[in-house]
């Protein structure tokens, strides 16, 4: 019977898109109409009276949903069918059936490192605390798929290591899995015309480009000449009407850049659909921790970026400063997990340590294993959704768990000890506390 309705409703959203197809500007309003008629008065309520006043009102969420159909329609349809309907509808169901019966988180999405190897050698970088001989196999990564897709995962994310080192497996698993969403961490300096052809053949391989600013503030991390062959990655992807975002890492160096509305009209005017922007992570026994934004550089930002979200047709995502939109921290297996390029399963693509090896485990059982539980069982580790972190916020929840769990360190390079990591991010998590508690209470009193 369960199957029999997801048919129905894929055979829904599939038509319904065909309708929307011919005249977008026409047919959107149109569309919401016979949605509001024909469903329960508390089906996804909340969410089509969002999408009902993005329309009406033809703010920059509007435009950016008419962006969508300058793309490749075949593109186009593969997301709408694998991140909209697999992944969020009929994913989140079966995700949340697991959790009750396993007892245990399940993730919305699986990121996995695919490499270790990279060309490029950013500062600050944390993946680089892996070294760069280590690899997934194929068939490795094609199993993680299909046991996540046993528990309603469809949404995939490589990172690194540089993925794309690994373009014909990464093309012969959206072959294989045509009914996922991928999404890929980049440098992009090895996009190219070819490479362009493959996704659009496939449909659902979407990149995701590192860049921290304009030329001077990105090529001092990222190398010279970094920057120009981004917006040869960027002009080529628009081109030939791929979708394609912005990974920015913001430190207390770029804030400004990064943050800026020069900036964010580079990347709309550039074709980027979305931005993902990244705390700091001081990992690693090397690591910078003068890269950190002071408390009132991280406010900047977080006042930034949601006034551009307002204004500006590009979906952005703060992954440090948004947790209350999520309820807190979302590793651990709640909303995401990390598997890196020797296997072993993370809770957090940032905090390197682990139980359990997917080559020794399955899935479901690396979600069993006690550093997952210890942050299942935690969740959310502060009240304030400002201070969402086990490491940068909370250090003495990720010493206590990683002590009590036994978890060990993952970084082959160079082992880092909890105490080594949380010692760097206290005194840290004591400055950002008073602007963090100022800031949440501030947003209490507007809602």
């Amino acid at each position: 019977m369960e199957s029999i309705k997801e048919q129905m409703q894929g055979f829904a959203i599939k038509q319904a898109l065909k309708y929307v197809e011919g005249n977008p500007e026409e047919n959107l309003p149109k569309l919401m109409a016979l949605v509001d008629r024909f469903s329960p008065a508390d089906w996804y309520a909340s969410q089509r009276s969002a999408v009902r006043e993005v329309i009406e009102k033809k703010n920059n969420w509007y435009q950016l949903i008419l962006k969508l159909y300058e793309l490749s329609p075949n593109v186009r349809r593969a997301f709408f069918q694998n991140f909209l309907f697999n992944a969020s509808l009929k994913g989140s169901a079966i995700q949340n059936e697991a959790k009750e019966r396993e007892g245990c988180n399940v993730p919305w999405a699986i990121l996995l490192d695919p490499t270790s190897a990279c060309n490029m050698h950013c500062t600050g970088c944390w993946a680089a605390e892996y070294g760069h001989l280590l690899n997934l196999s194929y068939e490795d990564i094609d199993s993680i798929i299909r046991q996540g897709k046993e528990l309603g995962v469809y949404m995939y994310i490589y990172t690194g290591g540089e993925p794309l080192v690994r373009k014909a497996d990464l093309i012969r698993l959206c072959e294989a899995h045509p009914d996922c969403e991928f999404l890929s961490f980049t440098n992009g300096t090895l996009i190219d015309e070819a490479f362009c052809n493959e996704m659009l053949r496939v449909g659902n391989f979407v990149p995701a480009i590192s860049l921290e600013g304009f030329e001077e503030a990105n090529d001092s991390r990222r190398g010279e000449g970094a920057f120009g062959k981004v917006k040869d990655a960027m002009a080529l992807l628009k081109a030939h009407r791929l979708p394609f975002g912005i990974s920015t890492c913001y430190t207390s160096r770029n804030f400004e850049d990064v943050t800026s509305e020069a900036f964010f009209d580079y990347m709309v005017d550039s074709g980027a659909l979305f931005a993902w922007f990244f705390h700091y992570m001081p990992v690693g026994n090397d690591a910078a921790p003068e890269l950190l934004p002071a408390p009132e550089q991280r406010a900047e930002v977080y006042r930034r970026i949601r006034a551009f979200r307002s204004s500006k047709p590009i979906f952005t995502l703060d992954f440090q400063n948004d947790a209350e939109y999520v309820g807190g921290c979302i590793a651990g297996g709640r909303n995401y997990l990390h598997i890196n390029a020797k296997g072993d399963v993370e809770p957090c693509v940032f905090i390197h340590y682990s139980n359990v090896n997917i080559h020794d485990c399955t899935l479901l059982d690396a979600l069993k294993s006690p550093i997952f539980m210890a942050y299942h069982d935690e969740q959310p580790f502060n009240g304030n959704m400002l201070r969402p972190c086990p490491m940068l916020e909370n250090p003495e929840c990720l010493r206590r768990m990683v002590k009590e769990t036994g978890a060990v360190n993952t970084d082959y390079q160079s082992p880092e000890s909890v105490d080594h990591l949380c010692d760097k991010t206290t005194p840290y998590a004591e400055r950002w506390k008073p602007t963090a508690d100022a800031l949440w209470n501030e947003g209490r009193k507007r809602a």
